[in-house]
């Protein structure tokens, strides 16, 4: 009897003794809050199901077999995905891809003001750049075939319409006017007192006539003799002048050569001798030999009294029947023409 008892009461001591320590793990375990139980429960309740497909397991833990803060996060990503569906991307709308050329034409197209600019600049600022038209397809053959020397006479020649003055280039020219053409000359000096020029210049041609040979003057005698040619000379002949025969320019002797005389004003670079004129048909008509019949030449000689101070000719002292005499002195009675 001693012996069972004392094995029933053996048994009922590690009954006792698990039972004790099954209650004590549970005790020392975190129990669930439920709260965030409630929650996942109705979190789970609530997610719908489509009906018409079929749910794919998930190798991840179902949220029933997840207990504490862990459930919860499953719970409110499955929520999550219930109420936004993942979007997908949307199609371009037609037409982009013209409205956006459309935008880069119209930044870049002119802004006009029609308050600020006149109707002639606004078209002037939307007008298309015009390409330049097409050179002849013979030019560059023509130009071959001239001559070098046909090329620079016709870049030289000078052509003005009735009423125009030519342009003419400085080079080449003297006393800074383009229509005298010549050479400045060193200075000239003599012996003699009252002979020698500190400024002269050698002139070859005086708006477009030209000097044979020659004349060696003053820049204001040039000056004097330009506007005689053009304002006498060249309107009293019914042809062009093209060219004066020169009888005297410089030379250091007294007045018409006589021993004891004032010096000239030809020792002075003063003064110029006419002796013929050439016109432009060829024909050349002298002061000795045409004077008495021609107009042109007497109307040439008044004429020359005015840009000159003195001016002789046929009749006037027998010293000038074969040329006209023109110099720039001038008088205290005025003008000296005979």
């Amino acid at each position: 009897m001693k012996s069972v008892a004392l094995v029933l009461a053996t048994g009922f001591a590690l009954f006792s003794g698990a039972a004790g320590a099954e209650g004590l793990q549970k005790s020392l375990l975190p129990k669930a809050r439920p709260v965030l139980d409630a929650a996942a429960g109705a979190t789970q309740s609530s997610r719908p199901t489509a009906p018409s497909q079929t749910p794919v397991p998930s190798q991840s833990p179902a949220p029933s077999q997840i207990s504490g803060p862990a459930q919860m996060v499953v719970a409110t990503v499955s929520t999550a995905n219930a109420i936004i569906p993942p979007m997908k991307p949307q199609p371009r709308p037609d037409g982009l891809a013209e409205r956006y050329a459309k935008v880069l034409e119209d930044l870049a197209a002119p802004k006009i003001d029609p308050g600020s600019v006149t109707e002639v600049a606004a078209l002037t600022l939307v007008k298309p750049l015009t390409r330049p038209k097409p050179r002849p397809a013979n030019l560059d053959t023509t130009r071959r075939k001239e001559a070098p020397e046909a090329r620079v006479q016709k870049a030289a020649a000078v052509r003005t319409l009735p009423g125009k003055s030519a342009v003419l280039s400085q080079k080449g020219s003297v006393c800074g006017d383009p229509s005298i053409r010549g050479q400045t000359i060193a200075p000239i000096t003599s012996r003699v007192q009252g002979c020698g020029i500190a400024d002269p210049v050698k002139v070859t041609e005086i708006a477009g006539v030209k000097l044979s040979p020659a004349a060696t003057i003053t820049c204001d005698t040039a000056q004097a003799a330009k506007s005689w040619i053009e304002r006498g000379v060249q309107p009293a002949f019914d042809h062009q002048v093209v060219k004066l025969q020169i009888a005297g320019s410089y030379v250091c002797r007294p007045r018409n050569g006589k021993k004891g005389a004032k010096v000239s004003e030809h020792a002075r670079g003063r003064a110029i001798d006419v002796a013929a004129f050439v016109l432009a048909d060829g024909r050349s008509l002298s002061v000795l030999g045409d004077y008495r019949k021609s107009r042109a030449i007497k109307a040439a000689h008044k004429s020359a009294c005015g840009p000159f101070g003195t001016t002789l000719g046929p009749g006037s002292d027998g010293h000038h029947e074969d040329h006209l005499h023109m110099d720039i002195v001038s008088y205290r009675n005025g003008r000296y023409c005979k």
